[in-house]
């Protein structure tokens, strides 16, 4: 109880404290489409005195080319766990000074370390989520629970897939029983040749990204492949729709807060991550975009509806069949090449 009243009063002085005294300058923001809440960014310029200049994204692979060819462009980015670990590869981020970052403090202690950025040094995380099949309960025969689903010929012209290599050859490698960080041929070819023929049957009605949600919303297919938040955003508008990680398992992510090691605005960079940080901004942001959040003591201020809510908050149990996707920078032209073959099916 005296932990938890102490706990109490430091989230309310952290509350009401500005994060830093008024500063003068600009923050470069990369990050993905609907993914930060704008009440967040106001508050950020109006305690601080920096204007957030923010610029959007929708793949990590596109992200990843424009920081490359433009590395001084921006200050802070929001790549996800294996793309964190390729740009910390190449030599892309500058460590975080975390005695800039107090409120690192309330981060899930489990989340500090991973094997993306082992030593901690160079990202802070910001979101986190499961993929799944969101699928609209009055268009389906059953129940979901298996991928296979999405391979089935009764719903031609009726799956909205990724338009991501990663993910959908991901979840093909799960239902044929194999990790998706595999690099077995035979195993690959074998998830390959299962998305060319979901493509021929006519299954996939498109491939896309941002646009799934608000189409799954609309009626306009009976499954998709999509992020969890994304499914707790199409869930909240239309009742019809349910989401699930299917029994074969699926990917766990983090998005993280990184620093470009070009970034212009460096000090500026680490107040934005910490003010992201913070339990109140962090819970605004997750009230936003439904997306899980790291943040434990965001957690507490969310209460019940969050911590009840399967898609946002998967038990162990969901989580246990998970796993992070590995870079695979040097395996990434035989990626693109079985995406070619796929789509152009």
């Amino acid at each position: 109880m005296r932990n938890r009243l102490i706990c109490t009063l430091l989230l309310l002085l952290v509350m009401v404290l500005p994060s830093a005294g008024l500063a003068e300058g600009v923050v470069n923001v990369f990050n993905w489409e609907d993914y930060i809440s704008q009440d967040a960014l106001d508050l950020f310029t109006e305690e601080t005195g920096i204007t957030v200049n923010y610029m959007n994204f929708t793949t990590n692979e596109d992200m990843l080319v424009k920081v490359r060819n433009s590395p001084s462009s921006f200050d802070v980015v929001f790549p996800s766990d294996y793309c964190i670990e390729r740009m910390i590869h190449e030599d892309l981020l500058s460590p975080i000074d975390f005695a800039n970052v107090p409120n690192l403090q309330y981060i899930d202690h489990n989340l500090l370390n991973p094997s993306y950025d082992p030593t901690g040094e160079y990202s802070v995380p910001y979101m986190w989520g499961t993929v799944g099949i969101l699928y609209n309960t009055t268009l389906v025969a059953s129940p979901v629970t298996s991928w296979s689903v999405l391979f089935d010929q009764q719903y031609q012209n009726n799956v909205f897939m990724m338009d991501s290599i990663r993910d959908c050859l991901g979840v093909a490698l799960k239902y044929l029983g194999y990790s998706m960080n595999t690099r077995d041929p035979l195993e690959l070819n074998a998830a390959k040749d299962l998305l060319i023929k979901q493509k021929k049957d006519g299954i996939v009605k498109a491939y896309q990204v941002d646009e799934t949600k608000d189409k799954m919303v609309a009626g306009e297919a009976a499954l998709a492949l999509v992020w969890s938040g994304d499914a707790q955003y199409a869930i909240d508008l239309n009742p019809d729709l349910a989401y699930v990680v299917p029994d074969e398992g699926s990917n766990i992510w983090v998005d993280g807060m990184v620093i470009p090691k070009a970034a212009k605005n460096k000090a500026n960079a680490e107040l934005f991550i910490d003010f992201m940080s913070r339990p109140d901004v962090a819970q605004m942001n997750c009230n936003e975009i439904w997306y899980s959040t790291p943040n434990v003591a965001a957690i507490e201020l969310m209460g019940d509806e969050y911590r009840d809510n399967l898609t946002m908050n998967p038990t162990q149990e969901i989580v246990d069949r998970c796993e992070f996707f590995l870079d695979i920078q040097d395996f990434i032209q035989i990626y693109n090449t079985m995406w070619l073959e796929i789509k152009s099916a």
